[in-house]
């Protein structure tokens, strides 16, 4: 009875239930960051140890995000069919055999497999941890929740550069024989194994989505669910929700389907699309997966380029805790539009700086204070992203989709977001050498896009329930206006 008569008090914290599952679920975002950085310090001991060209590396850094967009793509179809939880084991699975194969790779090829199947995990686990934490979420807490996705990945990437530069001073370079009589690069692909029988294991206690389980006719195990992780909420109501934006979804699109008559797919699919290429064509991976030769075009050593890069990671980490705090008091479009602004000018500052830099191709310098300007720029750019553009397009695509097509609609989304990222790292060394101006001056400019497209395609949906939020991007938004 006293429960009835203050609900507001408990409705003001996160049940501590709902903050388990979602952490739980984010630790696919720990495997995301962690397989998809920890090539950094490997990379120069594997050109040596498989005689490898320059593009035949860059191909075998490259090639993981080609599963990634093959895996974010299926993910979306194996979890509209079999659940959110068995497509979290398979990318367990997926995971534990990418770590286990590239550490004991014996040739190029071998390690190239090996990497693609790491994509196929990558991919599954980027688009069913936003689509499972969305789901169980609160509408009040989800925007918070949901960045845990972010926090998940920063943190998996500072892990696998500090275990790479771990592993290479314990050795004494990435080359140099470590344990068991293998150098130190396969060590750093074995210690993937680790989170990924975690990652696994926690697929094996986790609840299926309750929204899962509505559209597949188990209304009493949602319910079961829903009374667990939001005990002060009406779960029938939730129930009574869903169904009834599943029957207009279905009335829109029949069988959930993503065509439309926007050039083939409906207009809120190609929302997320552009978003998740947006976020990749910042140029945001370029620092995490060059930034060595970077920082070594600076004016650092190898040792302190490393060290340079771990910290960058930590920065990272901060800001999107920043974000996580912010998502939900002050809502997505201004966070996105000031960190479109921060990414903008910081990259245009870098952008300068390169273009006084002496020497050409990889072999260039910074003199004066054009170094520490492009260092201090490079921070502002990852702070400016990890605050806003990082952490919140995931919060996005988790909201925005019908609940019909969330996971097929989520996963395209970040199919097109790997290609982007496949894209953005195969490019760079080539543009790189071409002009590094005119490559970071061509990041800018995609900041400034998205400041643009945030503006006027981007309501805001902070406190809204997943079915109020579908009903923005499936309606035309008036730009600037929060329903």
């Amino acid at each position: 009875m006293s429960s009835s008569s203050t609900p507001a008090p408990a409705a003001t914290g996160i049940p501590r239930k709902v903050v388990g599952l979602a952490v739980a679920g984010a630790v696919g975002g720990f495997l995301f960051g962690f397989d998809s950085s920890v090539v950094n310090g490997a990379v120069d001991a594997l050109q040596d140890e498989f005689v490898l060209g320059d593009a035949l590396t860059g191909f075998a850094v490259a090639v993981a995000l080609l599963g990634c967009a093959v895996g974010a793509y299926l993910a979306g179809r194996i979890a509209d069919a079999k659940g959110r939880i068995p497509a979290m084991k398979l990318g367990g699975i997926l995971f534990l055999a990418s770590a286990i194969g590239t550490g004991l790779a014996f040739g190029v090829w071998d390690l190239i497999f090996w990497r693609l199947v790491g994509g196929l995990g990558i991919g599954l686990a980027s688009v069913i941890a936003p689509a499972y934490i969305s789901e169980i979420a609160p509408r009040q807490h989800r925007g918070r929740l949901a960045s845990l996705q972010q926090l998940a990945i920063t943190i998996g990437i500072f892990a696998a550069l500090l275990s790479d530069a771990l592993f290479a001073n314990a050795a004494g370079g990435a080359a140099q024989e470590l344990w068991l009589g293998l150098p130190a690069w396969r060590w750093m692909f074995l210690a993937a194994a680790v989170p990924a029988v975690v990652y696994g294991w926690i697929a094996f206690i986790l609840p299926e989505s309750p929204r899962f389980l509505v559209l597949q006719g188990k209304e009493e195990e949602a319910a079961r669910v829903f009374r667990a992780i939001a005990p002060h909420d009406d779960a029938e109501r939730s129930i009574r929700d869903i169904k009834a934006a599943v029957a207009e979804d279905t009335l829109a699109a029949r069988k959930g389907s993503l065509r439309g008559n926007r050039f083939g797919l409906q207009p809120v699919v190609w929302i997320g699309i552009i978003l998740s290429m947006l976020q990749q064509f910042v140029g945001i991976n370029v620092i995490f997966y060059y930034s060595t030769t970077l920082w070594k075009a600076v004016g650092f050593q190898e040792k302190d380029s490393l060290t340079i890069s771990v910290v960058t990671a930590v920065v990272n980490i901060l800001v999107t805790l920043v974000a996580i705090a912010l998502v939900d008091r002050i809502g997505r479009r201004p966070i996105l539009l000031a960190g479109s602004i921060g990414m903008a000018v910081s990259l245009a500052v870098m952008a300068l700086a390169f273009a006084s830099a002496d020497g050409s191709g990889s072999d260039i310098h910074l003199s004066g204070a054009w170094g520490p300007a492009a260092l201090v720029a490079a921070n502002v750019f990852v702070v400016s992203f990890g605050a806003s553009w990082g952490p919140l397009v995931w919060v996005l695509l988790g909201e925005i989709f019908p609940s019909r097509i969330r996971a097929r609609a989520l996963g395209l989304a970040a199919a097109a977001q790997w290609v982007a990222n496949f894209l953005i790292t195969l490019t760079f060394p080539s543009m790189a050498a071409a002009s590094l101006p005119l490559t970071y001056g061509m990041y800018a400019l995609f900041a400034a896009a998205s400041f643009f497209f945030v503006m006027f395609k981007i309501p805001e949906t902070n406190g809204m329930s997943l079915e109020q939020a579908e009903t923005l991007f499936t309606k035309k938004p008036k730009a600037g206006k929060k329903s």
